[in-house]
């Protein structure tokens, strides 16, 4: 919270509880009278439906076919029309936006007496359920004129002042049920989502995926390089973990006979919080028998430039003031032609020379890879500090060394190389794929690696997975796959700079 609202932070907690204590005695004399929170009413209409259908209506034509309209909504704002007559302004869920609201008309003539002393009595937050017909106004302005109203539900606290509404950003993310009835752009950012998140399921079914779901417990965590959240079954008295992945439950599905499967949930991993990073995240995993990774590149381009033409309209995008351009082929790049493009300087010989490297990211960067990294570790290593923040079109990475790639399919061609991808995006990276790896033995092989990295203090190699490599046992087809960040993706696609602001809920520090 920044210094002025620190300030301010007593002064408005009087007023507050000074408010409720208001509104809480508003609510005892409800309560006398009967139900205080009626669940009779059954809105008919929403805000945008009508808007949309009849604000292009004349007066004339309204006048003419009155249209009878039953609907409710949270009064935003109020205003007397002198003293028999006051308009208001309901919002309700429907539209992207500010087209979810409506303006309502009470009249001592039309709603009588008892309704217009109750709107009076009522206070914004309100939730108000009414009955009228449609009119416009003298400025043209669509309007039901209200025949009934009723108190719906009554708001104990009140709302933000309406010219500075939630000025803390962390409140916004704190209290996100009073963000999204404040402000428009975060209803137009969720909304938006879920238009990103359907579309890729339409595209996913269209082409054959089926959507399973894989345990979220794991007995032994993988999938991944992260270091897993660590729980207790009770009953079952055995440590258990978040998944991290669901990879190696999905790929025991094409083992099984479905070629194709995705699943779009949650991974959690236990890491830093930061402007990229929430310790629960959204994933869209997909698999799919007899394709490698070229196939899986060229899916995964089609599905995120969908989604985006789904949630915007259009495949060009704007983040941070800057064009995102999905609708051109997305580039390919090794990761020492990476290097080359984005941070020329280095020759052939020094990019191959793995005592140059460790030299160059100790004294320029201060990175200190791990004693075992070969050449290829390495040589990502100096990618991620010279060429990825400035990968801003959409570029995939390709070809990546076998030890830091566990999972994957070794190149047939080249040694130490892996059919492997990473998309990245505006600097950051979006997507993971590559050919897997379907040999037991080979399998078996770098989950051994892996230990013996885990053993020489690396916390975030992989466990042995004896169960999945029994699967591969009883064979698996050939297959590509790929895991989507949809946080970082839905980041993108609603121009948000922070990944909080695309999680309805994310994880905060404690509030004290």
């Amino acid at each position: 919270m920044n210094t002025e609202n620190q300030e301010q932070a007593p002064l408005l907690a009087a007023d507050e509880n000074k408010i409720m204590a208001e509104r809480r005695a508003k609510l005892g004399a409800i309560r006398e009278k009967g139900v205080a929170f009626p669940n009779d009413f059954v809105p008919q209409h929403k805000a945008a439906d009508l808007v949309e259908i009849y604000g292009g209506k004349t007066r004339e034509e309204l006048e003419a076919e009155p249209v009878a309209v039953v609907l409710a909504g949270r009064m935003m704002l109020r205003r007397e029309a002198g003293k028999k007559a006051a308009f208001a302004t309901l919002q309700d869920s429907s539209g992207p936006a500010a087209s979810g609201r409506i303006q309502v008309y009470i009249a001592l003539d039309n709603a009588g007496e008892e309704a217009m002393e109750a709107l009076r009595s009522y206070d914004l937050g309100d939730i108000l359920g009414v009955e009228g017909t449609l009119f416009k106004t003298k400025t043209d302005e669509l309007t039901v004129k209200v025949t009934a109203l009723r108190l719906i539900t009554k708001a104990i606290r009140p709302l933000p002042d309406k010219f500075h509404g939630l000025a803390d950003q962390e409140t916004k993310y704190r209290q996100r049920y009073v963000d999204l009835i404040m402000n428009e752009e975060t209803r137009r950012t969720f909304k938006a989502r879920t238009a990103a998140m359907s579309s890729m399921r339409r595209f996913m079914e269209k082409n054959g995926f089926m959507e399973v779901e894989t345990p979220m417990l794991h007995p032994i965590p993988g999938g991944a390089a992260a270091k897993p959240f660590i729980t207790h079954h009770n009953a079952l008295d055995m440590e258990m973990y978040l998944r991290i992945a669901p990879e190696l439950y999905l790929k025991r599905l094409v083992v099984g006979g479905f070629d194709r499967v995705f699943e779009i949930n949650r991974n959690f991993r236990n890491e830093g919080v930061s402007v990229r990073h929430n310790p629960e995240f959204t994933m869209m995993e997909f698999y799919a028998a007899y394709t490698d990774y070229k196939w899986i590149m060229d899916f995964t381009e089609q599905v995120i430039r969908q989604a985006a033409i789904d949630a915007q309209g259009s495949a060009v995008l704007s983040y941070g003031g800057r064009e995102l351009d999905l609708s051109k082929p997305f580039q390919r790049l090794t990761i020492v032609e990476a290097i080359d493009k984005y941070a020329p300087g280095y020759t052939p010989e020094q990019l191959n020379d793995a005592e140059f490297i460790k030299t160059e990211l100790k004294t320029k960067f201060g990175v200190k890879p791990f004693a075992t990294a070969g050449l290829g570790a390495l040589q990502l290593a100096l990618f991620e500090e010279t060429a990825e923040a400035l990968l801003w079109e959409p570029t995939f990475i390709v070809d990546y060394p076998a030890e830091v790639s566990p999972l994957a399919r070794a190149s047939d061609t080249r040694e130490g190389v892996t059919e492997r991808f990473e998309l990245f995006m505006v600097g950051r990276e979006i997507a993971n794929g590559f050919s897997e790896l379907n040999d037991p033995e080979d399998q078996a092989a770098r989950f051994l690696a892996q230990v013996a990295a885990k053993d020489a203090g690396d916390d975030e190699a992989m466990f042995y997975d004896a169960d999945y490599i029994r699967a591969l046992e009883y064979g698996m087809p050939p297959a590509g796959g790929c895991g989507i960040g949809i946080d970082r993706l839905m980041m993108l696609i609603t121009d948000s700079p922070n990944i909080r602001d695309v999680l309805l809920f994310p994880h905060l520090r404690k509030e004290d």
